[in-house]
């Protein structure tokens, strides 16, 4: 009997130190994915542990790849919102399809009961002129003059489909209720979806809205940027007439274009340094012995929101001079029209903590060995890819000297929104090039995008299980309105630009099937279609 208890003290003695020691060491230790997973609650886990499975990571570096491929203009996206919406109802979300008057929009909703809602952004379009070889440092166009993924949309649709995933994964198994909704957003690059979506009422009742960006680096952000911007092509019209025999019985409207560029270049001159005015002529008239009886230029005009208006007034004028001057007639075609965007201090916190704790991939060797030798053929500093996070979100800058925009302003107008940038590029590349389109289809951008979609769960969760969260979003909200007073009475730019062109506002559908159709063909070769996949394919 006293070996007996001999025995068990020295268990019992055993089985106490081995506790001391386990309490002694960091939470991480036990963790599966080590400081991925410390301080996060249950409901969150779920989601983690979701997005850490090696079957999950496969389908949605697939889903990255397959949008790389297919490299769709805007509202041509027809492929890359068909697998996402696949995917999403395979999943159990009621997917709208074609909101807001555009066919590769649509909305993605899982709901278990009465909750807080949250939105996720993302985008799939892609950028003219930019296909490009995965992984190459120099030019190496797949198909030449084709359209390439040089933005990161294909890792931000993926992105956003596979946080709204995870969510609901943890919605079913964690005990919590509320909203989910992935909102599918074309066009970005043209600015297009955003304001027809909220002026479509589909953001109506949200609560708060997450937005996604790839990059090399992974933060968040706060308060106002980037530029209002209005979008629109002016077309005048003239008469035709033989260039050699009788030139006086025409009316060039290329004369007209070249005449409105002229002043507006002269316009540049006395506009605040804010402003950026960007065009392309998008018809030149057809052969030089004919005068041309049509020709058109497409404006970009950016500007902060008290002064944007009047450079777009100013603009209209120069196509009024010119038509006069020309004897042409003008009209306006309005393509989209968007205010600056003002980010949600208390979300961006928010996402920057929860970064913080998701922390940058453990990047494998392979993705830190091509990040290397893309940066060496590149001629970039070889840095491999960056590891270290600031402590906070990065707030407003100091002067306002002007800059991008992007149609997820829209949005900030009327919900609490914020962005995560996620590191799904290779450090050195330059956007709108071929150098990022090269690093948006590797390994670097499937452990990135999972990154992100990591820290935008967990946010989301955060937002649906803590009402003290939502309340601070709120309030700040609230507070920020005092700051922005622009955001008190929100008016759609739309109605200005279709006022004045006088026609009723909608999207404007198939503004890019021309280029897009010229090349799709050709693309479709490379195309890298998921096995899994059963939808139809557009290939013509």
């Amino acid at each position: 009997m006293n070996q007996v208890l001999r025995n068990n003290k020295s268990l019992l003695t055993i089985l106490v130190l081995v506790l001391i020691f386990s309490l002694s060491l960091p939470l991480s230790t036990f963790a599966k994915d080590n400081a991925l997973e410390e301080g996060f609650s249950p409901q969150q886990q779920i989601a983690l542990d979701f997005l850490s499975k090696p079957a999950v990571e496969k389908k949605y570096a697939e889903i990255i790849n397959a949008i790389w491929s297919y490299a769709e203009l805007g509202l041509e996206e027809y492929n890359s919102a068909a697998l996402l919406t696949s995917v999403l109802e395979k999943e159990g979300f009621t997917v709208e399809r074609g909101v807001a008057g555009m066919p590769t929009a649509f909305v993605a909703t899982y709901t278990n009961g009465n909750g807080p809602t949250i939105g996720v952004l993302g985008e799939y379009d892609a950028l003219p002129e930019l296909s490009q070889a995965a992984g190459d440092g120099f030019v190496n166009p797949i198909v030449p003059g084709a359209p390439g993924h040089g933005c990161t949309h294909n890792t931000m649709g993926t992105a956003a489909a596979a946080t709204v995933v995870a969510v609901k994964e943890a919605m079913t198994k964690g005990n919590f209720k509320g909203t989910i909704k992935m909102f599918g957003s074309p066009a970005e690059e043209t600015l297009i979806a955003r304001p027809y979506m909220v002026k479509a009422g589909l953001f109506d009742g949200v609560d708060v809205v997450i937005d996604n960006h790839g990059g090399s680096s992974f933060g968040s952000s706060y308060g106002k940027s980037g530029n209002a911007l209005f979008s629109f092509e002016v077309q005048f019209k003239g008469t035709t007439a033989h260039s050699g025999s009788s030139p006086w019985l025409g009316r060039s409207a290329l004369d007209a274009v070249v005449l409105m560029e002229v002043m507006e270049n002269f316009l540049r001159e006395h506009i605040f340094y804010s402003a950026r005015i960007h065009s392309s002529i998008t018809n030149g008239g057809g052969q030089p012995n004919v005068v041309p009886g049509l020709a058109s230029i497409w404006y970009f005009i950016r500007e902060d929101d008290s002064r944007i208006i009047d450079l777009f007034n100013r603009t209209i004028n120069n196509a009024k001079a010119a038509a006069l001057a020309t004897g042409t007639e003008y009209e306006i075609i309005p393509y989209s029209a968007i205010h600056q965007r003002y980010g949600n201090q208390a979300v961006a916190e928010l996402l920057q903590k929860n970064i913080n704790k998701v922390g940058y991939p453990k990047w494998s060797q392979e993705a830190i060995d091509l990040a290397k030798k893309f940066q060496a053929e590149a001629g970039k500093p070889v840095v491999g890819l960056n590891t270290k996070i600031a402590a906070k979100p990065s707030g407003p800058a100091a002067v306002f000297t002007g800059g991008g925009s992007s149609d997820v302003a829209e949005v900030t107008m009327i919900v609490p929104t914020a962005s995560v940038s996620f590191p799904s590029s290779i450090p050195g590349d330059i956007s709108h090039h071929w150098t990022r389109t090269a690093g948006t289809r590797t390994v670097i951008a499937h452990e990135g995008t999972m990154a992100g979609a990591k820290a935008m769960a967990v946010s989301a969760i955060e937002m649906m299980t803590n009402p003290n969260v939502m309340a601070a979003i709120k309030a700040d909200f609230e507070a920020s309105k005092t700051t922005y007073p622009i955001l008190k009475n929100y008016q759609s730019y739309l109605d200005v630009l279709f006022g004045e062109a006088k026609k009723p506002i909608a999207p404007p559908l198939g503004f890019m099937s021309e280029l897009m159709g010229k090349y799709r063909a050709a693309m479709s070769e490379f195309y890298e279609t998921p096995s899994w996949y059963d939808g139809v394919i557009v290939t013509e």
